[in-house]
């Protein structure tokens, strides 16, 4: 309990810390939105007062001074409420984020998920039939896929699957004629439309896990625990599983977490040359249309995901590995 409650202030203080650097963040940057606003509207002529006036208060601009203003943030942001997008007009931050974040948590998030259980597995494989064609094929072509950016394995499936042999969509995440609804034929659909920009972040991620849990696992093989258990006549399987694996694992695990905290501001550049319209994307439009309210959201939303899933992971470091909780 005293390493929870540890753990658990540690990452109260630490969300503190990263909503009010949000906060601050965008208020050191000189100029405010309602100026960037106002600078496309001059390139046409003088811009009036009244209209500076119409232009706050239609964007939101904070008011009152600073203390004021972060109080007013807090409660933005225990309610969700991150004022009206300027790209989007009129829709409100909290709707986009609300459509784009279920297609990245199920293209990113599945994806990672699978990319870490598969490349541990085959790590642990590789490992313990270390200098034969198990170990070296596996280590080979994930040193090889994992030298490819995102975008160029991207654009190299786009290519050959969806203009040359035509055999998947090109963009978006469902059909024109499709509806979102629960049904089962949007749900294949959508699967459908995921599965290469799902391969791209497949392939370049795969090989990481793979050399990670490999490396880590060789090290921990050569320990005297490893050993005393192979000298007891356990089973090899038992020995990698139990014994080399759960060691090894640790710091695949820390790179795990990273990973399942990133899925929220999704792969910027995957979604983009697949038009997904996952949280990548929506961060790539908030950025190129200078988006400050939903910049600022999203930015939030990407740095409180990493932090929660900094907090699991170290709740199951204790759990794996008695020694951290001392």
């Amino acid at each position: 309990m005293t390493y929870l409650r540890r753990k658990l202030g540690f990452f109260v203080l630490t969300l503190w810390a990263a909503i009010s650097l949000n906060f601050m963040l965008p208020r050191l940057m000189p100029g405010s939105p309602a100026d960037a606003a106002i600078a496309k509207l001059s390139q046409n002529g003088p811009v009036s007062e009244a209209t500076r006036t119409a232009i706050e208060a239609q964007l939101g601009t904070p008011q009152g001074n600073v203390f004021e203003q972060y109080f007013a943030y807090l409660h933005q942001v225990l309610t969700l409420d991150f004022g009206v997008s300027y790209t989007f007009y009129p829709q409100s931050v909290s709707e986009l984020i609300a459509q784009a974040f279920p297609y990245t948590l199920v293209l990113v998030g599945t994806v990672t998920v699978v990319a870490f259980i598969v490349g541990t597995l085959i790590g642990v494989l590789a490992a313990w039939k270390r200098n034969t064609w198990m170990d070296s094929l596996p280590t080979l072509v994930g040193s090889f896929a994992s030298t490819f950016p995102y975008f160029w394995t991207a654009l190299l499936l786009l290519f050959f699957f969806g203009y040359v042999m035509r055999v998947f969509p090109t963009s978006g995440a469902y059909g024109p004629t499709a509806s979102p609804e629960m049904t089962g034929a949007f749900f294949v659909d959508v699967l459908y439309h995921a599965l290469l920009p799902a391969l791209t972040i497949l392939i370049t991620s795969l090989g990481g896990w793979i050399l990670g849990m490999r490396n880590a696992m060789i090290n921990t093989l050569g320990d005297d625990y490893v050993t005393f258990a192979e000298a007891n006549g356990l089973k090899g399987g038992t020995v990698a599983v139990r014994y080399a694996a759960r060691n090894a694992i640790l710091p695949n695990l820390t790179g795990f977490g990273l990973a399942l905290g990133g899925v929220v501001g999704g792969s910027v550049l995957v979604e983009q040359v697949f038009g997904y319209p996952g949280i990548g994307y929506l961060l790539f439009n908030a950025v190129i249309g200078q988006d400050y309210p939903l910049m600022q959201a999203l930015f939030l939303m990407i740095t409180v995901s990493v932090l929660i899933a900094n907090f699991l992971v170290d709740i199951l470091y204790g759990v794996l590995d008695p020694r951290t909780r001392r």
